[in-house]
């Protein structure tokens, strides 16, 4: 399957599409993608979620219309898939910071206008080989601290490393009960929402069954499933988070592309063990995994 040829046509759908709101199982669909697998793998394409990127395209057309056009704030909130201009103005200026009227009083177009994405053939000849493994992992429990983020606008790339950092500075592990790895921490996503791009980020450890959770601290319970698993490159101090954010590019442009495989949507994490401890550092990407 080229993923690059799914990619583009969706691209070309949202743009032919711009009079209606779309949603993520339909975009998937026209992808051949599950919803889950087709809002990560698009993501890692183009930079954005697909219904964030959905989103701006629209407000870019109707930011032009109103910019180049002298049609009705109504013919042109509908040319964008709206119904009623009331809503049409609250989500314009939710964008843009002025209300439709007032754009069209601007010297220029201006804001966050977002252009067409285009995609290049992804070249999976050759390349960069982790030679990942695949495990059954056993149902598993985890002690920690939850975090509500989004993918949306790359939210979660800088909410997640204050998290980690509040969590390593306060020496926060030391609260959590009866560790089964004491030197293993999990930085686990779940609880995704393609459709907003909000999901729920929680470090922890592992624990066993009957260990309690103290006050301020949450009990998460996640079930048997396969896995394939990816080591990052062996990476400095400095260059270990782009290490980790370029394997998991890796992961969705090249590996899933020529695998039979596709993300199953449920919880996936990050293994932090004494590997992260010293000068030079790697960890594990655990991801469930499904066949196509």
């Amino acid at each position: 399957m080229e993923y690059t040829d799914c990619g583009q046509r969706t691209l070309d759908y949202i743009e032919e599409n711009m009079d209606r709101t779309l949603c993520l199982e339909e975009l998937a669909g026209v992808a051949c993608f599950s919803p889950f697998h087709f809002h990560r793998v698009f993501q890692a394409m183009v930079g954005e979620p697909v219904m964030d990127y959905a989103r701006k395209r629209r407000m870019t057309r109707a930011a032009e219309r109103l910019f180049y056009s002298h049609d009705k704030v109504i013919d042109i909130a509908m040319e964008v898939g709206f119904d009623y201009q009331v809503s049409f103005t609250r989500a314009f200026k939710r964008s843009f910071g002025v209300s439709p009227r007032e754009y069209r009083e601007l010297p220029r177009p201006s804001g966050p206008l977002r252009g067409k994405a285009y995609l290049t053939q992804i070249n999976i000849s050759g390349g960069r080989n982790m030679n990942p493994k695949f495990v059954k992992k056993p149902a598993y429990q985890v002690i920690g601290y939850e975090l509500d983020t989004t993918d949306a606008d790359g939210q979660n790339n800088r909410d997640i490393p204050q998290f980690w950092q509040q969590y390593i500075q306060n020496n926060l592990r030391a609260n959590i009960p009866d560790p089964l790895h004491p030197n293993e921490e999990l930085g686990i996503c779940t609880d995704f929402c393609p459709e907003t791009s909000e999901f729920v980020y929680l470090i922890g450890m592992e624990v066993d069954d009957e260990t309690e959770p103290p006050e301020g601290l949450v009990k998460r319970s996640f079930p048997e499933l396969d896995y394939v698993v990816f080591t990052t490159p062996e990476a400095e101090e400095d260059s270990f988070p782009s290490t980790i954010q370029s394997t998991w590019n890796y992961i969705f442009t090249e590996w899933f592309p020529q695998s039979e495989y596709e993300h199953s949507g449920d919880a996936d994490f990050e293994l932090y063990d004494e590997r992260c401890h010293g000068t030079r550092k790697k960890i594990d990407i655990y991801i469930p995994v499904k066949k196509r």
